[in-house]
């Protein structure tokens, strides 16, 4: 959702992408890239970073990259970054949309 703009205070912190306001698989992607470095930045958000250039490519948050270091939602990050799943990952999105935006709604049963 980050890269939909709903960042607090419209800071760029995860937002994995060159492509802002598409929801993509992008942050799956480049979090799960093996040519990208994660670097703590001390008193400030992570750095992504090219390996080679030592670029930097993206902010990050812990929430961000507990993604890539969790052994299950690292799984789950894999999966969606592979080439041929972004099918996937928009209909595994709508459901879970649809689930928590029907949470509080007793009217449907």
């Amino acid at each position: 959702m980050r890269v939909m703009g709903t960042n607090h205070g419209g800071t760029k912190h995860g937002v994995f992408t060159h492509r802002e306001g598409a929801l993509t698989t992008d942050f799956f992607v480049n979090l799960t890239d093996m040519g990208n470095k994660w670097v703590v930045v001390e008193g400030g958000p992570y750095e992504i970073r090219n390996r080679k250039t030592d670029e930097l490519l993206w902010t990050a948050t812990r929430v961000d990259l507990v993604f890539g270091s969790n052994s299950i939602l690292r799984a789950y990050s894999e999966v969606y970054a592979q080439d041929d799943n972004d099918e996937k990952f928009v209909k595994d999105f709508i459901a879970a949309w649809v689930k928590v935006m029907n949470a509080d709604r007793f009217d449907i049963a």
